[in-house]
């Protein structure tokens, strides 16, 4: 006789839980953080906050990151007089719960995995086209603790899985720069301009490939990305050093080339170049094995198998300015923040991961770009 398995089982209706998913953005030229709650095929601002303390101008925050057990994030506000600030903030009510000044224009950060130390990057936009620093800050009380000097105009900081090395790129040197962070200091360095790749030791050269170098990159209020950096056709100018999901490879944004660099983080080797959009700029990996990149000219975000370096779609935003990339602990969405032109808003983009498509679009503040996760909860 046939055995109804379902009917074994207990059969059950299928379930009909939905699941939000809860993200923070901040709004360069507003001054304003929002979080935002999205389902699948849909989305809206939860809230919003103002930040900064200057009333006449704009504090700009830049860089956004959360606390590893997502009770904090911190929010770099890169204008000041002259040096920024990194403010931090607890999630449960918005409060600011500390504040640090740090180098000159400050922007992308990262924690490491304990939450303990935060990197922040002195990306020095309006300073003079001078090396400057990585700034270390103990969390607890928000103290820096340490100011590594690295290479000219620091950006896209992040901290390996194992918490063990900092990465972060030199967009106006052609370098990826390694602080090991147990030292607090630089370990290694890597030359990513095309035909001229190489590994070193120690701190970093000064190699600036543009003394005059137009500030280009989408910092600026004006240019917003739109146009390439004005520097040498075989350079990179890299934005972004992502690791990959277990810290075996670096991947660099080359802005400049279109191109995306990896390295291999042991053997301190160039394995690839992988070919991108115009504009690549910031990087983000899944634990299954893909690499997210938004293409800030070419208003499009790429997702790519980082088994082989294929491009398995090249999604295209609803504005232009394509700036950040977060993804969802469960690898199921991308959320993408675009900066919007002149006086449009900004946006936020859900991208489904399986379907390679838009399936929602939350509009914010104009310059929408720091963005990170916060985390995911139930709507029953």
């Amino acid at each position: 006789m046939a055995v109804c398995a379902a009917c074994s089982l207990g059969a059950q209706a299928p379930s009909t839980k939905t699941y939000s998913y809860l993200v923070y953005v901040a709004s360069e030229a507003a001054d304003r953080i929002a979080l935002l709650r999205f389902v699948p095929g849909d989305g809206r601002v939860d809230h919003e906050l103002t930040t900064g303390i200057m009333p006449a101008d704009v504090d700009g925050p830049h860089g956004l990151t959360l606390s590893p057990d997502g009770r904090f994030y911190y929010v770099s506000l890169a204008h000041g007089q002259p040096n920024g600030t990194v403010w931090k903030y607890a999630t449960k009510d918005d409060a600011v719960v500390g504040r640090v000044t740090l180098g000159m224009f400050p922007a992308t950060m990262h924690t490491t995995p304990d939450g303990e130390f935060l990197y922040v990057v002195n990306f020095n936009l309006h300073g003079d086209m001078v090396p400057s620093s990585v700034s270390i800050v103990a969390t607890g009380d928000m103290i820096e603790v340490a100011r590594v000097r690295t290479c000219t105009m620091p950006h896209g900081s992040r901290v390996n899985p194992q918490g063990t090395r900092h990465y972060s790129a030199c967009m106006m040197d052609d370098l990826l720069v390694e602080i090991d962070t147990a030292t607090l200091k630089p370990a290694r360095y890597f030359v990513v301009t095309k035909g001229t790749e190489a590994g070193g030791v120690g701190a970093p050269p000064i190699r600036s490939m543009a003394p005059t170098a137009s500030h280009t990159d989408g910092h600026d209020a004006v240019g917003h990305g739109l146009d390439a950096p004005k520097v040498p056709a075989t350079s990179c100018s890299p934005t972004w050093a992502q690791p990959s999901s277990d810290g075996s490879s670096i991947f660099v944004a080359c802005n400049a080339s279109n191109e995306i660099v990896e390295i291999d983080a042991a053997r301190w080797t160039l394995k690839r170049r992988i070919a991108g959009a115009a504009g690549v700029y910031n990087l983000a990996v899944t634990k299954d094995d893909r690499l997210i990149a938004t293409n800030k000219r070419d208003q499009s975000v790429s997702v790519f198998d980082t088994r082989d370096g294929r491009e398995l779609a090249r999604v295209r935003t609803t504005r232009r300015v394509v700036h950040g990339v977060a993804i969802s602990p469960d690898n199921r969405y991308a959320f993408v923040s675009v900066e919007g032109i002149g006086a449009e808003p900004g946006t936020v983009e859900m991208i489904d991961l399986r379907a390679l498509k838009v399936v929602a679009t939350v509009d914010v503040a104009p310059q929408a770009g720091g963005i990170d996760f916060y985390r995911i909860t139930s709507n029953e």
